[in-house]
């Protein structure tokens, strides 16, 4: 009998991130990556290290077939590469990525090679305070001007997107930190790519941070979005004990553009955690899985509870329109609530007091579950009116859900409402 002619079928992403990426005969047949702590590499030749320096400046593109050229590691490094590679794949979308030595590093990098003076930014909010603290008080100093626009607000953002002058960058955070309201993102990507677009000038980026729920339950390059990027300090890492920032993009361009910022100000993240980051990718999606799940069965519980105003997450949308996008746009819910409790700051404070499973730390995405007051914390350098208008109150408690039992998690928090 002859062979069958049938394509072999495409991996999908969980095989993918095991498979591509590493080759064991590039590293003396170790089944998984060495770490490579070498900060400068030796050429084969003068030409092949002016062709390196060439290519990394820009000046020059690689060959058809040729691989980076390892010039220094501030630049580039072994395991940063195969970080970059391997994490393409659980990225829906992307042909590249980049790797930094943590999450504000990869905004602040995006953000300086695309903007110029005398540009502006339309910024979702509430967003991560780092990032609307480096908009309004830094890239304002540089004349560039941001707009900020309500989550979730399709009519705002779109006469936002017409109006901007020399609008250069879109950056949405979704869900929104840390009230989890909705925008969406192919509506968005929409707008910009009906503008009228003089000749010679360039569109418009949109940029995702998609820290909350991704790379596993919702998908920004799929949507139409520029540039993806992470925390991988959260829920790529997984465990509360490393710093990294990830970009990925649809477009291979972007990434050399960013690159060849990156490697001016050494914002590459070193080959140590490039290679803790690069062992914990595969079970990305068991642990978002498992936070998503008992997330879900949480909230829905704490709902009815007599001290609890609301609970935000995204099977109890109300909205119409948030239950719209929640659906479209989203594969699972993820494991990140809010409770705003009944009597403002004080029970909110006495409610983190009592916990005994939960922790009392900002951040989110790792193992442990965390419990945090926003207000006071992560978001406590905004105006009263941006908390005002962002949905930002006293009595709001942000939970990153971890990998605990939860019913156990279920009976600290209730435990924590009755002390409170």
């Amino acid at each position: 009998m002859a062979h069958s002619s049938r394509k072999e079928k495409p991996l999908r992403p969980a095989t993918k991130i095991l498979t591509e990426g590493f080759d064991p005969h590039l590293s003396l047949g170790s089944a998984r990556p060495a770490v490579f702590r070498s900060s400068t590499y030796v050429f084969d030749s003068p030409e092949a290290a002016e062709h390196a320096f060439d290519v990394t400046s820009g000046r020059a593109k690689l060959r058809e077939g040729e691989g980076s050229n390892l010039i220094y590691s501030r630049f580039n490094h072994p395991n940063a590469e195969m970080l970059e590679d391997q994490i393409v794949n659980l990225e829906k979308g992307s042909t590249a990525a980049l790797a930094f030595n943590c999450g504000m590093a990869a905004i602040v990098t995006s953000l300086f090679t695309f903007l110029r003076p005398g540009q502006s930014i339309i910024y979702t909010i509430p967003i991560y305070g780092g990032t609307q603290h480096f908009i309004q008080d830094c890239l304002s100093q540089w004349g560039i001007v941001g707009i900020p626009v309500l989550s979730g607000d399709s009519d705002r953002i779109n006469r936002a997107i017409r109006s901007a002058k020399k609008l250069a960058v879109v950056l949405l955070e979704t869900p929104a930190n840390p009230t989890l309201i909705m925008t969406d993102i192919k509506e968005v990507c929409d707008s910009v790519s009906q503008l009228k677009i003089p000749k010679g000038v360039t569109r418009p980026l949109v940029m995702v941070d998609n820290t909350m729920l991704g790379p596993s339950f919702q998908h920004p390059l799929v949507l139409g979005a520029d540039l993806v990027l992470y925390s991988g300090t959260k829920y790529l890492s997984g465990f509360s004990d490393l710093l990294a920032g990830i970009a990925l993009a649809r477009h291979r361009d972007l990434i050399r553009r960013i690159r060849s910022t990156r490697g001016l100000f050494g914002t590459i993240l070193q080959p140590d955690e490039c290679w803790m980051l690069a062992g914990r990718l595969p079970t990305v999606r068991l642990r978002m899985d498992k936070s998503s799940i008992d997330a879900q069965r949480i909230a829905e519980r704490l709902a009815e509870h007599t001290k609890i105003q609301r609970v935000l997450y995204p099977t109890l949308f109300t909205d119409p329109e948030q239950k719209r996008i929640y659906q479209a746009q989203c594969d699972y819910p993820g494991g990140m609530l809010s409770l705003e409790l009944k009597g403002g700051k004080r029970e909110a404070f006495n409610f983190l007091r009592h916990l005994k499973i939960a922790r009392n730390a900002v951040s989110l995405g790792g193992v442990e579950t965390l419990a945090c007051h926003p207000k006071t914390t992560t978001h406590s350098g905004f105006t009263e009116a941006e908390f005002v208008e962002a949905g930002v109150t006293d009595g709001l408690v942000r939970i990153s859900v971890g990998i605990e039992h939860w019913r156990d998690l279920l009976d600290d928090f209730e435990q924590a409402l009755a002390a409170a």
